[in-house]
């Protein structure tokens, strides 16, 4: 398979030969400032054995121009050896020299090395971004996870920056208008590991400190950086905290110290991700420096993903994965520990009903595609590990990890871990070599477990079987086991009565092993037939649950009743599930919400019933009961409003709740009343954040022209403004902006990532189905040409962004099952993403179906 898309084959040939020294590479960034500049200067060195002789192998690269490239001492003609995204070298001896020196491109994708330009004080910043296989546009390298080396980085940089990567720098030396950073030799690590963020970042220091077994002392330089423009917002305090809560806990658990020297958290422009675990320099998307109030929850999301980056430190930048068949040996496992450190260590204690309400319902859905694959996938090549990166290998691994933990004993989970970390220190593993430590530990065979969790793919569906008698006493309950191979599922059941005050507590509990079609739990026989019967009570297994008949009506009148509050979000996502399955109306979801929402303490929950209703409005509901029930729920969001607590995270929700469902003349009043000071709500206050989201709201509805919005760009002229800016434009519903939104990002890739983000975002709007019906035919004719021409992760933006999802009727899927019939010798990737989109455009039209009968 040539060119950029390096398969498994290929990578697998090259380790079988190949052992990678070490490292240095050369990059001069002086010329960043200059918007002509749209290159740098990329200069590797790569010292390396084979153990075939005479062989011949290549070396993985995309730059526009490559000058120079020499094997150990020979000049060879970079006309001849480089293709455009390899270069080919012959001869090898036993031990090599290769130097490649060439132009790379700045990037403004979000891949490689991105430039970006600070509209506020006209400030550059650069930053790389590599996972998977993005070092090969910034320098030259063997771009596979199991080919680990030290590298040594050199940049020459503007006088006035700062430059950071992944090890210290031992010298910084001024050379007229520019500085050149010397950085130590790293650890082993992987190329897509590797890390340079360079720019006038404004920064805060710390350290920690701490006492080893061996009597020693382990001292970690820390750091966190923003543009300077961000510094006003910027938390460092709280950030740095939970950095040292988290050394604390992981050495603690994992007793292995951290070993990449310092640790830097970089918040960087346009980011494409959450975040990037690179050793040493952790790269965040900048969106966590909130300008704005946030609630507790996003607060509480941060931590997580710092969390979830720094168990990273260990599981995938200590040990590696070998190839990306295995991603969820470093994914899966750092999201668990995000949850599960959050909890133990920080002041953020409903983690795991975050996990349950929000990042299992990522799973779920990402689950049941067709497209579905194992934890363990079958990773072919480069494009099948860029969209693997997915619910399966974060949350549902997560989700099977707490089940093992709960299989295994805590105890042996975390000695198995320990084992693991020391005997595969900075080397590459496969699964048998986890499972085989964790096998030692807990003296399980965890063979059938691997087989049943991580090898098998779809979601089980458990169902309570309920029978009783004529006094009501259960004469027999059983657990049904439905969707795909069934598992052993490790799970509670919690039966849930009303108290004096009518609460609906915990009564009862019983734990036990669900294996089979159906399980007989012979202990809860004899007991009286309570309210509610909950599944997978404290959320130990992944799965999805129903309800008996009765629990269900128990449900209609009191599900806010329910007190505990991981009970009560497990039961949310399962009236979740049954209305995404079409076997709850919508309406039916949204009276729930219209009911109980307004009584949900917990915030992370109550955002996420936000975004849930409007989906269920939006793709799910009848459409001709749209209009009503956007009503309903925007007249329910001003109820709520009203009544919250001034100041309160509550009310902050339900008034962004309100500008995403304001439709009527009078909603709409209030949302100018608002944003022109004269409306008013106790406690609310209008900061910039909330503005635009109130520009949206009348943008989408045509009551914002262009010359209204563009002047709210004139009190925040930023980065993010010009972001909030383009999304109202193109969410302008007129043909003219529609037309504008769509050449933007079909007719040009000049658009920096952020900005197509925006453009697509605004497009496609609920109540302007009609303005946007017209591009469904040319979206899927520019399909292949998309994929062949962008980089791929902007044409993932525009693959799965401009789906016509909206257009939910016999006509669009006709047109998804007609190119998908056409065309299918197409990328596999881009098969997936379309089979995607599809499928959730099948499963709203059953959704609607349901709804309407």
């Amino acid at each position: 398979m040539p060119g950029k898309n390096l398969s498994r084959d290929e990578a697998q040939q090259r380790a079988d030969i190949l052992a990678v020294d070490g490292y240095r590479v050369q990059l001069d960034v002086a010329s960043a400032e200059d918007p002509a500049a749209a290159t740098f200067r990329s200069t590797t060195t790569i010292e390396f054995r084979s153990s075939a002789s005479g062989s011949a192998t290549f070396v993985d690269l995309l730059a526009p121009t490559v000058r120079a490239v020499s094997l150990n001492g020979r000049d060879l003609d970079p006309a001849l050896v480089f293709d455009g995204s390899r270069v080919t070298v012959e001869g090898l001896a036993e031990r090599n020299v290769l130097v490649i020196e060439a132009d790379c491109a700045y990037s403004r994708t979000g891949q490689g090395l991105h430039r970006f330009v600070d509209p506020t004080d006209g400030e550059t910043y650069l930053y790389t971004h590599l996972e998977p296989a993005d070092a090969r546009r910034v320098f030259a390298a063997f771009e596979q996870p199991d080919l680990k080396a030290p590298f040594t980085f050199t940049v020459t940089a503007p006088a006035a920056w700062d430059v950071y990567a992944n090890s210290v720098h031992e010298s910084v030396d001024a050379e007229g208008d520019v500085r050149v950073w010397q950085f130590a030799p790293t650890q082993p690590i992987s190329s897509y590991l590797t890390a340079v963020v360079a720019g006038p970042y404004h920064v805060v220091r710390d350290h920690y400190s701490r006492k080893l077994a061996d009597g020693s002392t382990l001292e970690i330089p820390l750091a966190a950086t923003c543009r300077r423009s961000l510094a006003p917002h910027f938390d460092a305090d709280e950030i740095l905290t939970v950095t040292k809560q988290g050394l604390d806990y992981f050495h603690e658990e994992f007793d292995y110290p951290y070993p990449f020297g310092k640790y830097d958290q970089c918040f960087v422009p346009e980011y494409n991700i959450g975040a990037m675990e690179n050793p040493g320099c952790v790269t965040f998307r900048e969106e966590f420096v909130f300008r704005s109030k946030v609630t507790e929850a996003a607060y509480e999301g941060r931590a997580n993903v710092i969390l979830h980056e720094m168990a990273h430190m260990w599981f995938g930048d200590l040990v590696t994965m070998k190839w990306w068949d295995d991603l969820w040996l470093k994914e899966s496992f750092a999201d668990f520990m995000g949850s599960y450190s959050q909890v133990a260590a920080t002041k953020y204690q409903s983690a795991w009903i975050t996990f349950a309400n929000r990042r299992k319902a990522w799973a779920y859905r990402q689950d049941q595609f067709p497209t579905t694959h194992p934890i363990t996938a079958d990773i072919r090549d480069l494009e099948d590990a860029k969209l693997n990166f997915d619910g399966i290998t974060y949350a549902k691994g997560a989700s099977v990890l707490k089940q093992l933990v709960a299989y295994v004993g805590r105890d042996a989970f975390f000695d198995g871990v320990r084992q693991y970390f020391k005997r595969h220190a900075f080397g590459n593993t496969v699964l048998g070599d986890l499972l085989g430590a964790l096998e030692e530990t807990s003296g399980r065979d965890l063979t059938a477990w691997s087989a049943a969790w991580l090898q098998t793919s779809g979601v089980n569906l458990l169902t309570p079987q309920v029978t009783v008698d004529s006094e009501d006493r259960i004469t027999e309950f059983a657990v049904g086991q439905d969707g795909g191979t069934p598992r052993p599922h490790r799970l509670a059941i919690g039966f849930y009565d009303r108290d004096a005050d009518g609460s609906l507590v915990r009564t009862h509990r019983v734990e036990l092993d669900v294996t089979g079609p159906r399980t007989v739990v012979t202990e809860l026989a004899g007991l009286p037939r309570p309210a509610l019967v909950l599944l997978n009570d404290d959320d130990l297994t992944y799965c999805k649950i129903r309800f008996d008949d009765h629990s269900l009506e128990t449900l209609r009148s009191s599900l806010g009743s329910i007190t505990d509050p991981l009970a009560r979000a497990l039961t949310w996502s399962a009236v979740w599930n049954l209305t995404r399955d079409g076997v709850m109306p919508a309406r039916d979801y949204l009276a729930l919400v219209e009911s109980f929402a307004g009584s949900e303490s917990q915030i992370g929950v109550l955002q996420s019933l936000h975004q849930q209703a409007k989906g269920a409005l939006d793709l799910y509901a009848d459409p001709d009961r749209r209009a009503e029930g956007g009503r309903l729920l925007a007249e329910g969001a001003l109820r709520e409003l009203r009544a919250a607590e001034p100041g309160s995270d509550h009310q902050l929700a339900w008034a962004r709740f309100l500008a995403h469902t304001a439709s009527g003349a009078e909603h709409l009043q209030l949302v100018k009343g608002l944003l022109a000071g004269t409306a008013r709500i106790d406690g609310l206050k209008i900061d910039q954040e909330l503005r635009w989201e109130l520009w949206l709201t009348l943008a989408c509805s045509g009551e914002a022209n262009p010359a209204e919005l563009r002047a709210e760009l004139d009190r925040d002229n930023t980065a993010s403004g010009k972001q909030h800016l383009t999304h109202c434009l193109a969410a302008v519903p007129t043909a003219e902006a529609k037309a504008a939104a769509w050449s933007a990002v079909i007719d040009s890739d000049e658009l920096p990532n952020a900005l197509v983000e925006a453009e697509i975002a605004g497009f496609a709007q609920p109540n302007q189905r009609e303005l946007t019906a017209g591009y469904t035919a040319g979206y899927f004719e520019l399909l292949e040409t998309v994929w062949a021409q962008r980089s791929i992760e902007i044409a993932m933006k525009i693959v799965g962004g401009f789906f016509p999802r909206l257009q939910t009727n016999e006509q669009t899927l006709a047109a998804a099952d007609g190119w998908l019939a056409d065309h299918q010798q197409a990328a596999p990737a881009l098969r997936r993403l379309v089979l995607e989109g599809r499928d959730d455009l099948a499963r709203a039209l059953r959704a609607q179906a349901c709804d309407r009968a």
